[in-house]
């Protein structure tokens, strides 16, 4: 098992039970008096089957959810996700108040960590941040952090699938391209990885992301994927991107409300078609900065809306994954140090299973080394901030502080030796004096982080995939991209 966090520590509120009470009434008021929109006929006859009410409407159906289909699709959902790694070494356990954390989604571009330029980001460049996520302990689960942008859009989905599987052996998060069939292609590729079609059933190294679209809409694309995924045993992870002020109220409880009407509404259909398939509640909400028209994911506003996400998962006893850490700054700078720890604090706090932003700059379209490695760095501070006290006999000390007495030291007992590893350490972060520093060369932080990003790419091997797997996952992109003509 790797990166894991439990929260008996230090936590979070956020909501109160009565609060909570209060957004699931909303919640099943919206489903049966607003209704939500479905692009989809297939999703809309399964969830007609199931009870709704569905008023067909052409190319769409106006589907009105009653309270107790919500309710029974929430209990035949998994309370705890298993996100299993390509090894058992790499599985990582979504039970409740355990945090982890990773990489934001698909960046498009990179900051080449030699020239310092931006530029597109292309199927290498994925390879290598996985390869360095694989290596950092505090990277618990794997997100597409960026795409592979020399390859063809169509089947892009399935590149990005490749660089991972072939750098890492933790559990794979990853969009489909809203295509079903790239679904079903990126289930057997990550099947080759682990064995067969077989042992993906057993142990599913791949969830993939299905974003409903606010407010209040499940595109046909979105319900072809949730169907397929749910058919083909991978998990399914819901992420509305709701801007408050935009495609959501300006009021954070609005928001709330349609957000968890959004995420419960995929759920519903994911439950529908597979009973028991897992479902990740998650949220990449925040609000639209209505002076400067842009997303802003380095708001505190962001923070908050996630917290409140990670505690309407927990109300509903369903694995969560919220945004941040996210950075607005163009740059790995002060700002995306700040905005880091002010969001992924607030979300680990809450008791996320996982908090995803590590490495992003510039409202996610950017990704960079730097940021990556220093954000690990925080992480490593956010789960000692997790852990919290220990009320242990020992940790209290009494006969040792009555041994030493007024006056005494400490630092020579034999108590302090035996717990001085559990101290924070850094590995990154600098606590020397300032000659001491001067004398190691004086570095700041950033240039210390890309030459430890640099270090891992040169050095970092991950574990192997299966003998002929790589020519498997191969040959299944250059087969489907000659159906689609891509390659002639």
């Amino acid at each position: 098992m790797i990166g894991m966090e439990l929260l008996s520590g230090f936590g979070m509120q956020t909501l109160t039970q009565a609060q909570l009470e209060i957004i699931h009434s909303a919640t099943l008021r919206v489903f049966w008096n607003t209704g939500i929109k479905v692009e989809s006929k297939e999703a809309a006859d399964i969830l007609a089957a199931a009870g709704c009410t569905v008023e067909r409407h052409g190319s769409y159906a106006l589907v009105k959810v009653p309270a107790h289909v919500v309710e029974e699709c929430i209990q035949a959902a998994p309370r705890t996700a298993i996100y299993y790694g390509r090894i058992p070494e790499a599985d990582f356990i979504a039970e409740p108040n355990r945090v982890g954390h990773s990489t934001f989604g698909e960046c498009i571009q990179i900051i080449d960590p030699v020239t310092r330029q931006v530029r597109k980001s292309t199927k290498k460049d994925l390879g290598q941040v996985t390869l360095v996520c694989d290596y950092l302990d505090e990277i618990s689960v794997m997100e597409r952090p960026l795409c592979s942008g020399d390859q063809n859009p169509a089947t892009q989905p399935l590149h990005n699938l490749e660089a991972m599987l072939s750098n890492t052996a933790k559990h794979i998060f990853i969009g489909a391209g809203g295509n079903a069939r790239n679904c079903s292609k990126m289930v057997e590729m990550a099947a080759a990885s682990i064995g067969g079609s077989e042992n993906f059933r057993k142990r599913p190294n791949l969830t993939i992301f299905v974003c409903p679209t606010s407010p209040l809409m499940l595109v046909k694309e979105c319900c072809e994927v949730i169907i397929e995924a749910a058919r083909r045993g991978a998990g399914v992870a819901i992420i509305p991107m709701a801007l408050a002020g935009a495609t959501s109220s300006v009021t954070l409880a609005g928001t709330l409300i349609t957000h968890n009407v959004e995420v419960l509404s995929a759920l519903i259909l994911a439950q529908l078609t597979v009973k028991g398939t897992t479902c990740t509640y998650c949220s990449m909400s925040t609000i639209m900065d209505l002076k400067r028209m842009v997303s802003a994911v380095g708001a505190p506003e962001h923070g908050i809306l996630s917290a409140g996400a990670v505690k309407l998962a927990q109300f509903y006893r369903l694995p969560s994954w919220v945004g941040g850490g996210v950075s607005d700054s163009k740059l790995p700078d002060a700002q995306s140090g700040y905005e880091y720890t002010m969001n992924a604090l607030l979300g680990s706090l809450a008791g996320a299973n996982i908090v995803y932003g590590a490495g992003a700059l510039e409202m996610g379209l950017t990704i960079d080394y730097a940021k990556l490695v220093m954000d690990a760095e925080m992480i490593r501070y956010i789960h000692t901030i997790l852990r919290g006290f220990d009320f242990s006999e020992d940790a209290l000390a009494l006969d040792l502080i009555h041994q030493v007495g007024p006056s005494g030291e400490f630092l020579t007992s034999e108590h302090t030796h035996r717990h001085m590893r559990e101290q924070s350490q850094p590995k990154l972060f600098d606590r020397r004096t300032r000659d001491a520093w001067k004398e190691l060369g004086g570095k700041e932080v950033t240039e210390r982080a890309y030459e430890e990003a640099i270090r891992i790419m040169s050095t970092h091997k991950p574990a192997p995939l299966p003998s002929g797997a790589a020519e498997t996952i191969h040959q299944i992109i250059f087969d489907y991209e000659s159906e689609l003509g891509i390659i002639k």
